[in-house]
């Protein structure tokens, strides 16, 4: 069996043509994946930086494209989170609340949720368990 140089592919390029960033010691082949969940729901899957905001631009980008569109975060992959972070996830927040969707964070780890608690954030930003329980919130108060 050939390895992945002898077959003509470098790293970054996962797949002939299709060539990525590639940040060798966190990003490998981790994009974000932004899912369309319903017509009006999206789901973002979300990592520790350098990706998160990288992945938080892009889905403000979606949103502001698409006016009224609820997100739901999963933060699974997220064990940190910095002042550039939580003032991205403002920002999502101020975009979502003037076009009258909803945001909702799932899966945050015990010390993202030291964060969001010693900030005070806790009381800001609409947290769920995980991602089948904010999606099925979303689509119920939706």
């Amino acid at each position: 069996m050939q390895d992945r140089h002898q077959q003509g592919l470098t790293v970054g390029e996962p797949w002939p043509g299709v060539t990525f960033p590639v940040n060798t010691a966190r990003r490998s082949w981790c994009i974000m994946s932004i899912k369309d969940w319903s017509e009006n729901i999206l789901l973002g899957e979300l990592q520790d930086d350098p990706l998160f905001s990288d992945d938080l631009n892009t889905l403000q980008e979606t949103a502001e494209r698409r006016p009224g569109t609820h997100v739901v975060l999963d933060f699974s992959g997220v064990n940190y989170l910095n002042s550039s972070n939580i003032a991205k996830l403002l920002k999502l927040r101020k975009l979502m609340t003037t076009s009258g969707a909803r945001l909702k964070l799932c899966g945050i780890s015990t010390s993202a949720w030291g964060v969001f608690l010693v900030t005070g954030l806790d009381k800001i930003f609409e947290f769920c368990d995980d991602v089948p329980s904010g999606l099925a919130s979303v689509q119920l108060e939706g």
